[in-house]
């Protein structure tokens, strides 16, 4: 028979080297990668020292471990949820801001290539 502990410290040591393999290909960097770093040492380290969980929930005043890990699961998304929107709204302010870059430089393009027109028809009407 398996023990939990074990099972929950091989699914904590796994999300880990998930998370450092995906860093090294470079589809996730290490700013959004700490959070489950932390994660999976939280977990490994309360699923071998779980008195120390027992201990904590007991003192925060929760009757069972488990509703003290699904508060905190609860707590931590919705957390994460606040900074993946504030990074999302970060990053449409950068998209609109680029997108008027591009909308400036073609502007001048545009101009420079009318100018350029005009200039070679006013060169052929000289001659």
């Amino acid at each position: 028979m398996i023990n939990t502990k074990i099972v929950t410290v091989m699914l904590a040591c796994a999300v880990f080297f998930l998370v450092l393999d995906l860093i090294r290909r470079e589809k996730l960097t290490f700013k959004y990668a700490a959070f489950w770093i932390f994660v999976s040492g939280g977990a490994a380290f309360f699923a071998i020292f779980d008195r120390v969980l027992f201990r904590m929930a007991s003192f925060l005043g929760f009757q069972l471990p488990s509703n003290f890990i699904f508060f905190t699961l609860l707590s931590v998304f919705v957390f994460l949820g606040l900074l993946m929107t504030i990074f999302l709204c970060q990053q449409n302010s950068r998209n609109e801001m680029t997108a008027q870059k591009i909308g400036l430089l073609e502007l001048e393009i545009e101009q420079m290539k009318s100018r350029k027109v005009l200039d070679n028809e006013a060169g052929k009407d000289d001659s």
